[in-house]
């Protein structure tokens, strides 16, 4: 009895649970994790204000400098300084949000496999504690669950952003919906093109094994799939008959098929790169998986 007793805690401690994978996790990358809250909350700083007073300030502006009108006025054709704060703001939120799977490929590659790998840390937490095929899930659940909800959220007020102003960017000349960062922004491909990233960053990471060749392969990986995905994008539902396949003859109500259909094929280009990043885990350690 007491020798059972006293093997049970060690048996424990060997297969450490979800939270104790999520707390390593968080204390080896936690200033990725810092950075990560910073930036949502700079987003969501910013579409906030945009949403209340910058735009109001801005619709008070064009108004008093006739602009509302429609007729013609030169004077229009430069924004003033509310309309201008305006644009940063909304500009810099969804810029960011397009930024992201690049950062989110160039982390993974570099700093959440490819560096492990490099110097033995993965190695190590194998033959201690975790197995390979657990420490690989970890590494793609964990930051996930964090992309996630930060991207969601960001999603839900630039949507409400553009419901409630949408007017005031048209009449400004700024964007569409069809605009790549409205587009991206206003649909869940802001959540998606993350976490197609992720896989590919731990993709190139798991294969190279080195930090800095994993992270430009990964940075490579990404911004080719992204820019494929643009251009592939008009055609991604059928367009009116007699119209070219362009973002811009595609009606508005076409929003949430196009995303559909491009969500569909992000999440199967996340997917094939996941279940390649464990086959190759596997080959590589063997019976250790």
């Amino acid at each position: 009895m007491t020798a059972v007793t006293a093997e049970t805690p060690v048996a424990a401690r060997s297969h450490p649970g979800p939270r104790g994978l999520f707390r390593a996790m968080a204390r080896v990358h936690r200033t990725a994790l810092l950075f990560w809250i910073g930036l949502v909350a700079v987003e969501v700083v910013a579409l906030l204000w945009s949403l209340g007073p910058g735009a109001n300030a801005a619709w008070a502006e064009h108004r008093a400098m006739g602009c509302h009108s429609g007729g013609p006025n030169l004077g229009c054709d430069m924004p003033g300084p509310a309309m201008l704060r305006y644009e940063t703001a909304v500009t810099l939120a969804a810029g960011l949000l397009s930024l992201l799977p690049v950062l989110t490929a160039a982390w993974a590659g570099g700093a959440l496999i490819g560096r492990e790998l490099e110097d033995g840390t993965a190695q190590l937490a194998w033959t201690q504690s975790v197995t390979p095929a657990r420490w690989l899930a970890a590494k793609l659940a964990v930051p996930a669950l964090l992309l996630v909800p930060g991207t969601l959220a960001v999603t839900l007020v630039h949507r409400a952003l553009w419901s409630a102003h949408s007017d005031l960017a048209r009449a400004m000349g700024w964007r569409e919906w069809h605009d790549d960062s409205v587009y991206e922004a206003n649909g869940i491909l802001a959540t998606v093109h993350p976490l197609a990233a992720l896989a590919l960053g731990v993709l190139a990471g798991v294969l190279l094994r080195r930090a800095l060749p994993a992270l430009g392969v990964a940075v490579l990986a990404v911004s080719t799939l992204i820019w494929e995905l643009d251009e592939l994008r008009p055609r991604l539902w059928p367009t009116p008959p007699g119209t070219p396949a362009l973002m811009h003859q595609h009606p508005s109500s076409h929003f949430w098929p196009l995303q559909l259909v491009e969500t569909g094929i992000v999440l199967a280009v996340a997917a094939l790169a996941t279940a390649t990043a464990f086959l190759v885990l596997r080959r590589r350690t063997g019976a250790a998986v």
